[in-house]
């Protein structure tokens, strides 16, 4: 028996020595000169023993990290050349030599993009699959359809299957966008997602690629072109995380410790949080939300790893570099380590000091959210992340406008603002991707106004969700996940047009776009610190204030009122006076309304000018600005 193993292991080690040297691809596929030295992961065939050299003698390879299986090789190069140039990469071994070329290019100039978002930016989310579809030739399962065709009606009639949208669909409605007031644009994931149901962009096959369902790397960078000459940004979705089951590296990791498990044996991802901000927890108790595999299905890297963790790096790098992309959202941020996120950041900022980052904390506690916020370091290393999107305030809407809790519950959570060192960055949203629809469940129409007004005018940066602002429904994914009316050939109605859209979708898409508006042209909600002047079952009165700002440069140029009353009140009209003695408003000078029924009014009064007496028609929303 030993003999007979003896001889196999002497015929595998033959075989695999004799393996025809080859290089297929390159990640990243290109670099650029002056920028932090790169990890080059060679993938091939052959390379296990092979000898690696550059052309350029100046670019020396610091070491070389090959799999046992020879398919492939790290190069971690000592540095980054000073000047653009294209090199020769050659690999040699005993079965014969493979060369392929390789790009360092010249970075953008600042003045490309990577402007970050800000409080006084609108942000817009967008499913790309299903919000339009700009090119009709590249539908269906395989990307390879036309969108009359059998395979592309077949995936359209699923709720999970690739419904056709796409990159230019995207930038076939800026003008849209425009309207309506929004600044940011931030997609889903554009990686390449071979596989069924993955139309989402959360499952990455190849981190390098565009999917073909989406269109093209060139389709993108024209969108992203298209949006900064309409002066608005674009946010790049980014998932370090995770990829998806049907990535080839699953089944031939660059190296055994790529991944944390494996198919056959891995852990599922645990979403209770509360080990990640527990001193006393046990690094056991943390394991399965840093190393189990989210939904079970989706095989978690190993960021732990240095080669891992520098190749994430270096992915966020290339796409922000190859789009001029303005900020990046980051998805499942708590369930990797923070000592990733601190490096990643670090490396981040040194190359692109304006661009912004948002992190996915999916989560009601502020506590756990802002312990994720940059400069937080009371539960471990501060990861650097510019915001976490505000899951806090998102369930306090929910509770407040859906089920009918006291408006103070928006106040309670407000409480918990010292907490984050940048509460005002914070984006606020009733709904996305991954939630119900609020209309869905809304009692009425007032009420989703009444909680999109809040999100617009409280401290941070709205956020929406494609197809809020026409009052879309439906229930959890994939229902949440509906076409965008107008977007698609099938579609019988259009919502990119006032004439198009049925009555409820026109008064809501007027009233949110009035609300985006006003606050990118309104100092005071742009960017004003808040004060809440009264918190009780139906009524929030709130005070905004540019003299108070925390940043006074996220106002950007608006030149509208600097202090600002505003007064949500739901259920029927009624009267009531409000103490502002000692507070922000003392001595302010209302002027106009901005929003609001014709009928309802706030009037300072008293001797001491001390009381502002209102009037507030039923589910009021009330905007005036004080001198």
């Amino acid at each position: 028996m030993f003999r007979w193993l003896s001889a196999a292991l002497v015929g595998f080690a033959f075989v695999g020595a004799q393996a025809q040297v080859k290089i297929d691809k390159v990640d990243p596929p290109n670099w650029w000169a002056s920028m932090p030295k790169p990890m080059l992961l060679v993938y091939g065939e052959g390379l296990a023993q092979a000898q690696f050299t550059l052309s350029d003698p100046a670019l020396r390879i610091e070491r070389v990290v090959p799999s046992a299986n020879g398919h492939y090789a790290q190069l971690w190069l000592s540095t980054s050349p000073t000047h653009p140039e294209t090199v020769a990469i050659t690999a040699s071994g005993a079965s014969g030599k493979a060369e392929k070329s390789y790009r360092f290019d010249e970075k953008k100039p600042d003045s490309a993009g990577f402007a970050g978002f800000h409080s006084n930016d609108v942000m817009y989310l967008i499913m790309t699959d299903r919000f339009a579809d700009g090119d009709l030739k590249n539908d269906g399962e395989h990307a390879n359809a036309d969108v009359s065709s059998a395979d592309a009606k077949a995936e359209l009639a699923k709720s999970r299957g690739w419904h056709g949208g796409d990159l230019r669909g995207v930038q076939q409605h800026i003008d849209y966008l425009q309207k309506l007031g929004v600044t940011t644009v931030w997609t889903t994931p554009v990686y390449e997602n071979h596989g069924p149901m993955s139309y989402h962009g959360y499952g990455a096959t190849d981190m390098y690629r565009v999917d073909e369902h989406y269109g093209s790397l060139e389709d993108l960078q024209i969108l992203v072109a298209t949006l900064h000459q309409h002066h608005m940004k674009y946010v790049l979705d980014t998932v370090p995380n995770h990829v998806g089951p049907a990535n080839p590296w699953l089944n031939d990791p660059p190296a055994p410790d790529w991944f944390h498990g494996t198919k056959a044996d891995h852990e599922e991802a645990e979403s209770d949080f509360t080990a990640l901000i527990n001193p006393h927890a046990s690094e056991r108790e943390r394991r399965a939300t840093l190393q189990g595999w989210f939904a079970n299905a989706l095989p978690d890297l190993n960021t732990t790893s240095p080669a891992v963790a520098q190749y994430l790096r270096q992915n966020a790098i290339w796409w922000v570099e190859k789009t001029s992309a303005d900020g990046l959202r980051i998805d499942t941020y708590p369930y990797v380590e923070r000592s990733f996120w601190h490096d990643f950041h670090a490396t981040l900022r040194e190359i692109f000091p304006h661009l912004t980052t948002v992190g996915e904390t999916f989560s009601a506690d502020p506590v756990f959210t802002s312990s994720y916020a940059g400069g937080v370091t009371r539960v471990g290393p501060d990861t650097g992340l510019d915001t976490p999107f505000d899951f806090p305030t998102y369930f306090a809407v929910r509770e407040v406008f859906l089920k009918g809790k006291p408006m103070g519950k928006l106040n309670d959570v407000l409480s918990y603002d010292n907490l984050f060192p940048h509460p005002e960055r914070l984006p606020m949203f009733i709904g996305n991707h991954d939630t119900s629809r609020f209309r869905e469940e809304a009692p009425s129409e007032a009420a989703m106004r009444l909680a999109q007004a809040y999100v617009f005018t409280t401290r941070g940066m709205p956020q929406l969700y494609s197809g809020d602002e026409i009052a879309m429904r439906g229930k959890d994914d994939p229902d949440n996940r509906r076409d965008f009316p107008g977007g698609f050939p099938a579609s019988t109605a259009t919502a990119f047009t006032a004439k198009g859209r049925n009555e409820e979708q026109q008064r809501m898409f007027a009233f949110t776009s009035e609300l985006a508006h006003l606050h990118t042209s309104e100092p005071a909600l742009a960017c004003g610190a808040e004060q809440i002047l009264e918190s009780d079952d139906n009524t929030l009165v709130y005070f905004r204030d540019t003299a108070r700002a925390a940043n006074p440069d996220a106002c950007g140029t608006a030149k509208g009122a600097a202090k600002m009353l505003v007064v949500l009140h739901r259920g029927a009209a009624e009267k009531r006076t409000v103490p502002i003695d000692s507070t922000w408003m003392m001595g302010c000078k209302l002027g106009k309304p901005l929003m609001g029924n014709a009928a309802s009014y706030a009037k300072i009064v008293g001797a001491q000018q001390d009381d502002m007496e209102l009037s507030l028609a039923a589910d009021e929303v009330l905007l005036i600005p004080c001198e």
